[in-house]
């Protein structure tokens, strides 16, 4: 399935939203079942006033890293600079927290309610580099229209 046809099933379970958890489950598991190299889907966000990260729902293989401080990892990195980060290869990384030995590669997309980063979408991949220009702005789309129920 291409993005422009996920884009519209995404725009249609924001649509018809009863539940934000429901929903972001719900776009975890199509991502997952929709794009092969997407091993791993879920979405951490900001735990209140601490400068960490707590997992939200999410599609793939349990986790232990259900806090990530602000900072480390991929993810926390992300919740510090506030960009898109693409790792071609974790194995590259000094600064990566392994969720699983079948994970080579990873994004993370911010995801911004009001111009304030509240959270973020992240995808493990088992696939070395598989993550293009296009994956981020699908990406970049997918948080948009998340922030658009919260």
């Amino acid at each position: 399935m291409g993005f422009n046809e996920l884009k519209t099933k995404i725009s249609n379970l924001i649509s018809n939203s009863s539940s934000l958890d429901t929903t972001l489950m719900d776009v975890c598991k199509l991502l997952k079942s929709s794009i092969s190299y997407y091993d791993w889907v879920g979405f951490y966000f900001k735990n209140g006033e601490k400068e960490e990260l707590k997992i939200g729902p999410y599609a793939g293989a349990i986790t232990d890293h259900t806090i990530i401080p602000f900072g480390k990892g991929i993810c926390g990195q992300v919740a510090v600079s506030n960009e898109n980060l693409v790792v071609p290869d974790v194995n590259s990384q000094d600064n990566y927290i392994a969720c699983s030995l079948s994970v080579k590669s990873e994004i993370v997309v911010p995801l911004f309610v009001n111009n304030i980063n509240i959270g973020q979408i992240d995808i493990d991949s088992n696939t070395l580099d598989p993550f293009t220009q296009e994956d981020e702005r699908f990406l970049e789309f997918v948080c948009e229209s998340v922030a658009s129920i919260m």
